[in-house]
């Protein structure tokens, strides 16, 4: 195993059973909820580069937008704060959301918070289509925000859980996969509504966030619960005849004991966010703050949520920025299939690995085009050959980031807690990423604006950071079941001191031979 840490016997690893259609289907339901993550990101971007918005909402970036583009400051066409607040006020709340979602994930079940994070979801969606002011606009977004915090909690949490180990990569990727159609979706919906009359595209733009919305709401009442939180609740019947269901044979008994196995030591944890920051958790607690940390600071968020005001900044029209939007969302769409393909295959970290390195190369290129066009006095615009080769540049970038860190920022996190703190581990994943989209999302146009072309090697220096970090640090957990995941931790060069010799998980494992482990 490439870059492993963990060997098992294979009574855990091999457990009986098949891919049934019955979990497929399940897992397709659930990632759903990626949608109305995705379409967030995809919209505002364009919304909040149409005239009729900035009229309405933002006046002064409107005046700022028309006044003689030959002498202004390209970098800074954009820059307020109000405006930035309108993008990054639901990741605000996403954040505090992500907390009370872990407790009802934990007390009743993942669907419920699916189902909570839906309707949600849907009233800020209908808010921000008929808003009327400035305030209406940001509490719309803050219960768009409290959607996202519920979905992005359980969401991958669930299908790892229902997925076999063997194709666990695949199925949990099916989350990314939503949010990739949900920004492509809504890159093409801005395209058309901002060629209406009368002024309400963005209406439109902003109000069909509740067809996703609808979709996970009514999706989730349909979902069956996950053995584990069947078992986590006290329902240890129906969890057996759900796992023999999910994965269709009634030979799942090592299976299910390795699940009451993880269940039985959750219940002695009485208090698992004190408990996650014991040593023997320290790996996990690591990681699930690093991943998500890493994954804001490529810096993707700035090409997802501004994308068509990035595109106008490096002189592209209206219709060209909108255009070019809807490319680089296409190119995220089809990227994370290749992630679907390989991540179960080649794993993890050779995924991480050659995603930093192209991202990396990607940024230092448009940063030096950047440079030699605009200089520090954000004056000119880029030729046509420049203009086309940044669009290349920002292509390859979106592909390397949704093939690698954008699917596995969800994935890796929900995949290496024990029971007994996953819901815990999964809000501060999700906490963590919300709280640096928020970051981002709130200063990006100020930073562009004072940074300059200095921004793009600003996000490659954390590139380059992240991906020795992973070469390092992160052990490869493909193939792994999640119950016996403390083995791969126990085997690791770094992170074996912090494991106990008795925790759950690390008896079907073996250290590889000196000089293979990570």
């Amino acid at each position: 195993m490439a870059g492993g840490a963990f060997v098992s016997s294979g009574e855990g690893a091999n457990h009986e059973g098949q891919v049934t259609v019955f979990v497929i289907i399940s897992c397709m339901v659930a990632a759903m909820g990626g949608l109305i993550f995705g379409y967030d990101i995809g919209i505002s971007g364009g919304v909040t580069s149409m005239e009729e918005f900035l009229t309405k909402f933002f006046p002064s970036v409107y005046r700022k937008e028309i006044s003689d583009g030959a002498s202004q400051n390209q970098y800074c066409k954009f820059d307020s704060q109000m405006l930035q607040l309108f993008t990054s006020s639901l990741y605000l709340a996403a954040l505090v959301a992500s907390f009370l979602a872990s407790v009802i994930t934990r007390m009743f079940g993942r669907k419920i918070s699916m189902f909570i994070g839906g309707v949600v979801f849907l009233v800020g969606a209908i808010l921000n289509g008929a808003a009327t002011n400035l305030a209406m606009l940001i509490i719309g977004r803050v219960l768009l925000g409290v959607g996202v915090g519920f979905a992005n909690q359980s969401v991958p949490v669930y299908l790892s859980e229902m997925a076999p180990a063997k194709i666990r990569g695949a199925l949990n990727i099916g989350f990314q996969m939503a949010i990739t159609i949900g920004i492509l979706v809504a890159n093409l919906v801005n395209y058309g509504t901002s060629k209406m009359k009368g002024g309400n595209g963005w209406r439109i733009s902003l109000g069909l966030a509740a067809v996703p919305a609808i979709m996970m709401s009514v999706g989730s009442l349909f979902l069956p619960d996950t053995p584990n939180s069947l078992i986590e609740r006290g329902q240890t019947d129906k969890a057996k005849k759900m796992l023999q269901k999910i994965r269709g044979t009634d030979a799942v008994d090592q299976e299910f004991q390795d699940l009451i196995e993880a269940s039985d030591a959750a219940k002695q944890v009485e208090h698992p966010w004190r408990n996650i920051m014991e040593p023997r958790y320290r790996p996990q607690l690591v990681i699930t703050c690093c991943i998500p940390f890493f994954q804001q600071l490529t810096g993707i968020n700035v090409i997802m949520f501004y994308a068509p005001v990035l595109f106008k900044t490096l002189g592209f029209g209206d219709d060209a920025s909108l255009m070019s939007a809807v490319i680089t969302g296409l190119v995220n769409v089809l990227a994370t299939i290749v992630s679907v393909v390989c991540v179960d295959r080649f794993g993890r970290r050779a995924l991480l690995l050659e995603g930093g390195t192209q991202m990396f190369v990607c940024q230092i290129a448009v940063g030096v085009v950047l440079g030699l066009t605009f200089g520090t006095s954000g004056q000119g615009s880029l030729p046509k050959g420049a203009a086309d080769f940044v669009l290349f540049l920002i292509c390859a970038y979106v592909a390397a980031f949704a093939w690698s860190w954008g699917p596995l920022g969800w994935l890796i996190p929900s995949e290496i807690s024990p029971l007994e703190i996953r819901s815990a581990g999964q809000a501060i994943n999700v906490s963590v990423n919300m709280f640096f989209t928020f970051v981002i999302a709130q200063a990006f146009l100020s930073m562009l604006c004072h940074m300059k072309f200095g921004l793009f090697f600003f996000f490659a220096a954390f590139v380059l950071i992240m991906t020795i970090f992973v070469y390092s640090l992160l052990p490869e957990t493909r193939m792994v079941p999640i119950e016996e995941m403390n083995g791969v931790w126990k085997s690791h060069w770094f992170w074996g001191k912090y494991i106990p010799d008795d925790a759950p998980g690390t008896s079907h494992s073996a250290p590889l031979p000196p000089g293979k482990q990570v």
